[in-house]
């Protein structure tokens, strides 16, 4: 008794899905290529601000400079963007705690700037 086993379709589906998942492996890797290309390239256009310009939106030379020494897949307009958010929450708050106990602390506390100061004769 012989017995027939289609050998060619179960071979040639899964060299196909085999095909196919190398070809989705490649794409997935040339969309992120692509989209760090992208990323380094907007950093760039902030690299030739002036520190003013930059300043403007909250970033330093030395960020921009540490968003290029990440590593290349990594996206630098991340940090970037985190840096000139945590100013920009920094800068609207008033004193710390720290500040306020350390002032406290050593017994002086400088007046208000808009009335003047009293003098004793």
């Amino acid at each position: 008794m012989t017995t027939n086993v289609p050998v060619l379709p179960i071979a040639g589906s899964t060299v196909l899905r085999a095909t196919l998942a190398l070809i989705a492996l490649v794409t997935h890797w040339l969309k992120i290529l692509t989209r760090a290309r992208r990323h380094r390239r907007e950093a760039r256009e902030l690299s030739g601000l002036d520190r003013h310009m930059l300043a403007d939106i909250g970033l330093t030379r030395a960020d921009v400079r540490d968003a290029f020494s990440s590593r290349f897949w990594e996206d630098p307009t991340e940090l970037l963007a985190e840096r000139a958010g945590d100013r920009r929450r920094y800068r609207s708050r008033g004193p710390s705690r720290l500040e306020l106990t350390a002032e406290t602390e050593s017994g002086f506390r400088r007046p208000p700037i808009d009335r003047p100061a009293r003098q004793t004769v």
